[in-house]
């Protein structure tokens, strides 16, 4: 029978982390999305751990991991990610990353190119402003108590039981309602309830997304970019893939038979695309010198002008 990867966990920074970790080769990094946790990639971590080591970790604020009152911004789960890697042992990895899983999985490489092989964004949050209004009413003053009173706990299991059904249909915009029905369900608890609101608060507001990567995007320059989407999303459109990085080593493929979880609509294509995207980009070097006469010029930047080896370190660090 092939592992999942037994959910395991550790202690970082006085926090319990809950994660699954399978297989062995290079390493993929899955991170999930707003209100989900590890098991969002049951369907291809069997496949991608007989190549890859797969870690999956649940977010801090949910799943199995701790909800505490503590930092929730795309950088202090990038953090937790490098200092989980850290302990782990693992060095470099190519970061996988659904929603806003996405976002933090860009975040990473801004933070850490150094220890970045690939990016693959999957239904990615921060590359537009656009996203479900279900979404955006998290941030209203107020939501807290709305949804402490939706998710009570007496007809909880009738709300998830009809979202299940309707999931079942074959209109295009109900097909992701399972997941919503198990999202719904974890909300149920205060802790996580509360924890997504913080984690939504730093990334938008009742108009939208207002973190995005559009003003970095031209670092993605430096290391292969794969974007995954479903044609059918309702939470965040498809049309943002068009605002994806596109450089040589850029990839976009978007199912046009697939919602937001394109990861769970299609497990064997998603896995091939990803298998293939890995084997056709050698994993991105991290050189401080092309890195910094990038941030320092911008998008205009020709790489090939940048000096390497003995030429670079020769370089003042400022000029």
């Amino acid at each position: 029978m092939e592992t999942l990867g037994e959910v395991q966990y550790l202690t970082v920074h006085g926090y319990r982390r809950a994660f699954r970790i399978s297989g062995s080769g290079p390493a993929l990094l899955l991170l999930h999305g707003l209100g989900c946790d590890s098991s969002t990639w049951v369907d291809v971590i069997p496949a991608l751990s007989k190549q890859f080591t797969v870690i999956a970790p649940d977010l801090l604020g949910h799943g199995e991991s701790d909800k505490p009152n503590a930092d929730y911004s795309l950088g202090g789960y990038a953090n937790g990610m490098r200092d989980l890697l850290t302990v782990l042992g693992i060095d470099k990895v190519t970061v996988v990353g659904h929603s806003f899983g996405g976002g933090v999985a860009m975040q990473f490489a801004y933070q850490f190119p150094d220890r970045t092989e690939r990016v693959i964004l999957v239904s990615t949050g921060g590359l537009g402003k656009e996203v479900t209004p279900l979404i955006r009413f998290l941030t209203v003053p107020g939501s807290g108590a709305v949804l402490a009173a939706a998710t009570f706990k007496p007809w909880r299991p009738v709300v998830a039981g009809a979202l299940r059904t309707l999931a079942k249909s074959p209109l295009s915009a109900t097909r992701d309602l399972d997941e919503v029905a198990r999202i719904y369900e974890t909300l149920g608890d205060p802790a996580q309830r509360t924890a997504v609101q913080r984690v939504t608060s730093h990334v938008l507001n009742w108009r939208g997304q207002f973190v995005t990567m559009t003003d970095r995007s031209y670092l993605a320059r430096l290391m292969p970019v794969l974007v995954v989407w479903g044609r059918q999303d309702m939470v965040i459109p498809s049309a943002h893939a068009d605002m994806a990085p596109t450089h040589e080593m850029s990839d976009v493929h978007v199912f046009e038979d697939s919602g937001h979880f394109p990861h769970k609509d299609h497990p064997k294509d998603f896995v091939r695309i990803v298998t293939k995207f890995i084997a056709d980009n050698e994993p991105a070097h991290y050189h401080r010198g092309k890195w910094r006469a990038l941030l320092r010029r911008g998008d205009q930047f020709e790489l090939e002008s940048v000096p390497t080896g003995a030429e670079a370190a020769a370089q003042p660090a400022i000029s």
